[in-house]
């Protein structure tokens, strides 16, 4: 296929693997707007306006909880974005779009519509499960009657799955993600310290010196705002403080593996337990949280090292590999006729 476009729109980031020159494109999936429908900027320029722009601009992430919720900046942007930086033709190209399991047929149509909706159309557009494309991208065999259990962490939500003969046998999408860390961490150090941060900054502080256990002395100088005196303050803050803003989310988030584990049927249980929990998406960045996994849950976790963009890479191999093709459907549109 010469002009074909696997596209992945996270609420964090927007990838997208061009097939022709095999390269993977992810810019943030963010967009400034003026004059209420003017694009002003996109991608990684845009997400450097977040709580700096004045009120004439307004920054806006157009995916929400892993469904669109601003489809015509997200279109404008995804335009943008393959004209621009995947110097793609839309006119007669093969388009496959993720979408996550857990959501209505409609809010799955309107990942379609993106692409089908233009003036240029596409040859043919399908849709593929992000739980399968996931396991794709980390090279394991779909196909196969061997249980595979998938946690990919994003920034808005957590999707677990469970998946056996190319199909999904358990999967479960969680609202929790990245950013409710970071939530967690401004929430922190305004109630224990006085200090009011942006999420960038909390952003910053998980990446850096954040992790999933106690005791780590690593520091890191901020600027926040003192919330007694009003006045911009700058303060020393410890991975070990990070750490306690964090660790209420992450017991949860391994409490809702753990739960889901309990529903898996035995023979398929076992393939887990041998081949391990696959941990993937932005979240799964996070220090030491593979090991909290397997003291949580007992069973070894494998962390895909680039782990946002296994699912792009699993639509380049839909778009060329005949052996999961399969795994790319059409929207029926009948259903909504």
């Amino acid at each position: 296929m010469a002009n074909a476009y696997g596209i992945d729109m996270g609420t964090g980031n927007l990838k997208i693997y061009s097939v022709p020159d095999k390269k993977i494109i992810n810019v943030k999936n963010t967009i400034a707007i003026v004059d209420k429908d003017k694009m002003y900027a996109y991608g990684d320029e845009a997400y450097s306006m977040y709580e700096k722009a004045p009120e004439s601009i307004q920054v806006s992430f157009p995916v929400v909880s892993g469904v669109i919720s601003e489809f015509d900046n997200m279109q404008t942007m995804l335009l943008e974005v393959l004209e621009k930086k995947a110097k793609a033709n839309m006119r007669g190209a093969d388009i496959c779009i993720a979408v996550p399991t857990d959501i209505t047929e409609v809010e799955k149509k309107a990942f379609y519509d993106l692409c089908a909706k233009t003036k240029n159309r596409a040859r043919s557009i399908k849709l593929c499960e992000k739980p399968l494309a996931d396991a794709m991208g980390m090279d394991l065999d779909i196909n196969e009657p061997t249980g595979i259990m998938v946690v990919d962490i994003g920034a808005d939500t957590t999707e677990i799955s469970v998946i056996s003969l190319g199909g999904m046998v358990l999967s479960e999408l969680l609202p929790f993600g990245g950013n409710h860390l970071d939530e967690s961490i401004v929430t922190y150090m305004k109630r224990k310290y006085n200090l009011l941060i942006g999420q960038k900054t909390a952003m910053s502080l998980k990446e850096n010196i954040g992790g999933a256990y106690p005791g780590n002395t690593e520091s890191m100088e901020i600027v926040g705002r003192d919330v007694v005196s009003g006045l911009p303050i700058e303060m020393k803050v410890t991975g070990d403080m990070v750490y306690e803003g964090m660790k209420s989310d992450l017991n949860n988030l391994c409490q809702n593996v753990k739960m889901l584990l309990e529903k898996v049927p035995p023979e398929l249980a076992k393939d887990v337990v041998y081949s391990g929990i696959y941990l993937t998406g932005g979240g799964a960045k996070l220090k030491e949280l593979s090991d909290y996994f397997t003291e949580i849950t007992n069973i070894k976790v494998n962390v895909y090292e680039n782990g946002e963009e296994t699912v792009v890479k699993g639509l380049g191999k839909v778009l060329t590999d005949d052996h999961y093709s399969r795994f790319g459907y059409a929207m029926k549109s009948r259903i909504f006729s």
